[in-house]
């Protein structure tokens, strides 16, 4: 069977394939690795992370590979949602977290906003 490019069927199939990027907030606890470039007493850190993705399970996936092969050591990752749904939430964003977050869409990439080394 044979399919226009026209076909509805086609069309909206393609438009299922093509997801928009959307941008997360996420929270990663990274734990002691060598070489990860954490403070030599620190015992961990949390990396706030602004990672495009077509969902979060893409951006939290992209986040940890990219992390890892960075020789840190992702322990856990909490997701807080897209701008949107933080904004819903009444969170306080300010331009810096908003220029980071445009950069990441537009470089479908992962921005490391802030890193808090953990010491005992």
């Amino acid at each position: 069977m044979n399919y226009c490019a026209t076909d509805p069927a086609v069309m909206e199939k393609d438009a299922k394939q093509k997801r928009p990027q959307q941008v997360f907030t996420l929270l990663v606890q990274v734990g002691r690795n060598d070489g990860d470039g954490l403070p030599k007493n620190a015992t961990g850190g949390a990396m706030m992370c602004f990672a495009s993705g077509v969902d979060e399970a893409e951006a939290v996936r992209e986040t940890v590979a990219l992390l890892k092969r960075a020789d840190l050591a992702p322990l856990d990752v909490t997701g807080y949602g897209t701008l949107q749904e933080r904004l819903d939430e009444g969170h306080d964003i300010n331009q810096e977290e908003r220029d980071l977050m445009q950069q990441a869409l537009d470089e479908n990439s992962v921005v490391v906003y802030q890193l808090t080394p953990f010491f005992d």
